[in-house]
């Protein structure tokens, strides 16, 4: 592969979880909520919308810890879309206590969410369900199944990861998951509902976007948590010891986030076994979420070249060893049977020439930072706007990042070196726009062929609005806007970036 890949059109967008889109019952969520964000959107010329990953979040709410990689999370469900098809009533919704317009309320009103959600699900099975429904369940019954039963077996074990459930549950015994499945065949149908209200919903989205020329750009993390169907019931492809536990996690070492790296904890893959399937499960994986979005931000990009191995007995990620993965053959494989796919490398941290060259032997758009061109304090750094390629996507900063405000503004002398670094490398076109718009401008003049802002950078938001903080799990994954925040904004001078 070679040149800039066709799905790469021109376009400038905004990145934000849909969990921090505003809305009524303590969260962001599908249905009418969405539909009112990508008609913001539309109207002020925007064409990429930008998400973090939709499966069900694990612990933190971290939608990088994923107890699943096929299934939505049932918590992004809109109540709003359900009221409207008459699965749930107003009298039933009418008692959601207040919230936080600013946050996502995860002691209140999620459990609330999930009620809900499960009383529709009671309801649409009491009517006898539907046609599309079945279809759902028979389409999508090579993973559902192993999620439905997971997700119900975790609630009734409610302590730890499935490595703690008895013996006959863990290791997948026939007769006793039969039991299950029997005894609780009420309640594992409800979470089939759930995924079904998740696609419909996800789907009606997704076609409102095509109509406004507003390309969804979905977010996949490289690895999953311990707690997951997938690792679950798929225990043979990823290195563990015979009770299930893992032998060696998943991380990174020390770096520009953390002076001793990140202990995430994932389990890892066995490369090889994959492999010798033909990448089976991976194929399954991309061909799911290659239908739900327009293109995938393949997060940690360079596990795919080699990645941080840490003993699970160590304590932090310094004392880990870089081991090989699949490389160009995992791509080729995939490919062979897929086709062409909309991927785009997350190509940042601490990286070697094999990833670079990976990267570019495959032909996949990296990423560009602008937040790392003020602490590079170089010209020629390559994450400024006038240095990036044609095929790269471009952001102010990640979800990972602080805001361009708190960045510039609130960390003391360092924000003011980076101001001074700024005021000299800012075009003089710009500067009548301020530092903070001037920069958003010079980002979507730029030549990169996809520019996003994350929304807190276009509402000049501080560090208190970060999405997350890497290294830390306490206040993540909460940060919402509001309505009256989207209504502040300029209109003409998104239009402005939007046409750039």
């Amino acid at each position: 592969m070679s040149g800039i890949p066709q799905f790469l059109s021109r376009r400038r967008g905004v990145l934000l979880p849909i969990f921090s889109l505003p809305g009524s019952f303590g969260m962001g969520e599908l249905g009418p909520c969405s539909h009112r964000w990508l008609d913001f959107l539309a109207d002020r010329g925007q064409g990429l919308w930008q998400i973090l990953p939709m499966h069900p979040p694990g612990p933190g709410h971290s939608p990088y810890q994923a107890r699943s990689a096929l299934a939505g999370d049932p918590l992004l469900v809109g109540l709003e879309g359900l009221l409207a098809d008459g699965l749930l009533l107003r009298e039933e919704c009418a008692n959601f206590p207040p919230t936080p317009v600013d946050r996502v309320d995860h002691c209140t009103a999620l459990p609330l969410r999930r009620e809900l959600v499960r009383r529709a699900a009671r309801r649409f099975l009491d009517a006898g369900g539907d046609a599309e429904f079945a279809d759902f369940c028979k389409a999508e019954g090579h993973w559902l199944e192993d999620y439905a039963l997971f997700d119900l077996l975790g609630e009734l074990h409610a302590e730890g990861a499935w490595t703690g459930w008895p013996p006959p549950l863990r290791d997948r015994h026939p007769e006793a998951l039969a039991a299950v499945r029997e005894k609780f065949a009420a309640e594992i149908a409800l979470r089939r509902v759930e995924q079904y209200f998740f696609q419909r919903q996800w789907k009606e989205m997704h076609r409102r976007a095509a109509e406004r020329d507003i390309k969804i750009f979905g977010d996949m993390p490289i690895f999953l948590a311990l707690h997951s169907a997938d690792v679950w019931a798929e225990r043979t492809l990823f290195d563990l010891l015979p009770d299930g536990s893992p032998r060696v996690i998943a991380g990174v070492p020390p770096d520009y986030f953390s002076a001793t790296g990140q202990r995430w904890g994932n389990p890892l893959y066995l490369w090889q076994r994959h492999g010798e399937t033909g990448y089976a499960w991976w194929r399954r994986r991309l061909e799911r979420a290659t239908a739900l979005h327009d293109a995938i931000r393949l997060d940690h990009f360079r596990g795919f070249a080699a990645h941080w191995e840490i003993p699970e007995s160590e304590p932090t990620a310094v004392h880990g060893r870089w081991v090989a993965g699949p490389g160009e053959d995992f791509f080729r494989a995939v490919e062979k049977d897929l086709g062409p796919l909309p991927l785009v490398a997350e190509d940042l941290g601490l990286l070697d020439p094999a990833v670079w060259e990976l990267r570019d032997r495959l032909g996949l758009p990296g990423l560009r930072i602008f937040l790392f061109a003020l602490d590079d304090m170089h010209p020629n750094s390559p994450f400024l706007p006038t240095n990036f390629c044609e095929n790269c996507v471009a952001y102010t900063g990640t979800h990972d990042n602080d805001t361009l405000h708190g960045a510039l503004f609130e960390e003391g002398e360092v924000s003011s070196q980076r101001r001074q670094l700024l005021a000299s490398l800012l075009p003089p076109a710009y500067h009548r726009l301020g530092r903070e718009n001037g920069t958003l401008a010079w980002l979507a003049d730029s030549p990169a062929r996809w520019v996003l802002f994350p929304l807190q950078d276009l509402l000049h938001g501080g560090a208190s609005t970060r999405t997350n903080r890497p290294g830390t799990v306490d206040g993540n994954w909460a940060w919402r806007a509001s309505e009256e925040q989207l209504a502040g904004l300029d209109r003409s001078f998104l239009l402005r970036l939007g046409k750039a």
